[in-house]
């Protein structure tokens, strides 16, 4: 996969979005522990979500939905400082910007913009991020192929270098919270990869690591997951399917070794295979069955395929047999090429 430059991870096999989200439950101090634990897990993006409730959520139409997320805001200044702390850290600052005000003082802070799940059929929002310029990951729980297909064609009609420099990644989701292993479908990254000549990736709502190992062997290379201090009595929904520092740790561990047991597509001896020298001790030749006379036929009857190769390959059998030695053979010998008489020219 033909990954941006952006995207290119200097430290992980993958790149890693580790989602702080509304884990911080409107607490900047905890924000701010959050922030660095996902620093020192090795993430290469910490992202955030920022919105205000009352410009998301109609107060009229889902009042407690609109107190929720109240609930959770942080201020500009706060958000700026999340922002500057994990920039200075080296690292990608992101965000889920569901608001186009707070987009224009957050935007010059961020490198790499994230669209949720949500928003991907929210096209005035698509259209203020495809005039940033700047790569779009883009997550497609609840969507389906078709819908997946205009959102692509609307931001490439806002800018046609998403598609052409490959600055629009998809990722395969699925939007519940937590999402139960029968409703991951991961092949859907093939499908994705397959429709689309774009980076694919995926935001991972199951509980656990394993979807992101079988997706990072389908073919993803961008992961977006929960990230969390600790599971342990939370009752906001998203701790319960997040990770760790240690457990992202053990996950691009997992990941680095993934990428070693994948290898290379070309099939050919490999290096191990070579050192350990089987293609010879495992792979037969031709042999003698008895001893050999100078000028004697070779037969079915006096040759035998054994190992190891040292002789003419096991493979070349039919041709060989009725030809004539040059000499005689003892049995048991490999049988060479400079054993047998050279065919006339032009002879089968």
């Amino acid at each position: 996969m033909i990954l941006s430059p952006q995207f290119r991870s200097a430290r992980n096999p993958a790149f890693f979005i580790a989602e702080i989200g509304g884990n911080h439950e409107g607490d900047f101090d905890y924000a701010l522990r959050l922030c660095d634990l996902a620093i020192d897990s090795g993430a290469d993006a910490v992202k955030f979500q920022l919105y205000q409730g009352d410009r998301l959520v109609s107060a009229a139409s889902s009042p407690e939905r609109n107190k929720h997320f109240k609930k959770f805001e942080l201020t500009k200044s706060q958000h700026i400082a999340i922002a500057e702390r994990v920039r200075a850290a080296g690292r990608h600052y992101m965000a889920s910007v569901w608001d186009e005000e707070i987009l224009a003082w957050i935007d010059p802070y961020m490198g790499i913009h994230k669209v949720g799940s949500g928003d991907l059929t929210c096209y005035p929002m698509l259209r203020t991020l495809a005039k940033t310029g700047k790569p779009i990951v883009l997550s497609t729980g609840l969507a389906n192929l078709d819908e997946i297909r205009a959102s692509v064609g609307f931001i490439a009609s806002q800018d046609p270098r998403y598609l052409s420099d490959r600055k629009l990644v998809l990722l395969q989701c699925t939007s519940a919270y937590p999402t139960p292993d029968n409703a991951a479908n991961l092949r859907v990254i093939t499908t994705l990869s397959k429709a689309f000549d774009l980076p694919i990736g995926y935001s991972d709502h199951t509980v656990g690591v394993g979807a992101i190992e079988l997706a990072y062997s389908l073919g993803a290379r961008v992961f977006e997951k929960h990230f969390t201090d600790s599971r342990d009595n939370k009752t906001f929904r998203d701790h319960q399917l997040s990770l760790t520092c240690d457990e992202v740790r053990y996950l691009m561990a997992r990941l680095a070794r993934a990428e070693t047991l994948l290898g290379t597509p070309d099939k050919a001896l490999t290096v191990a295979e070579a050192a350990s020298d089987h293609q010879v001790s495992f792979r037969r030749s031709l042999h003698t069955s008895r001893r050999i006379e100078a000028g004697e036929t070779l037969t079915e009857d006096n040759v035998m395929v054994l190992r190891p190769r040292v002789g003419i390959c096991a493979s070349r059998y039919f041709e060989v047999i009725g030809q004539r030695t040059a000499h005689a053979i003892e049995a048991l010998a490999p049988i060479r090429e400079e054993d047998l008489v050279p065919r006339a020219s032009g002879s089968r």
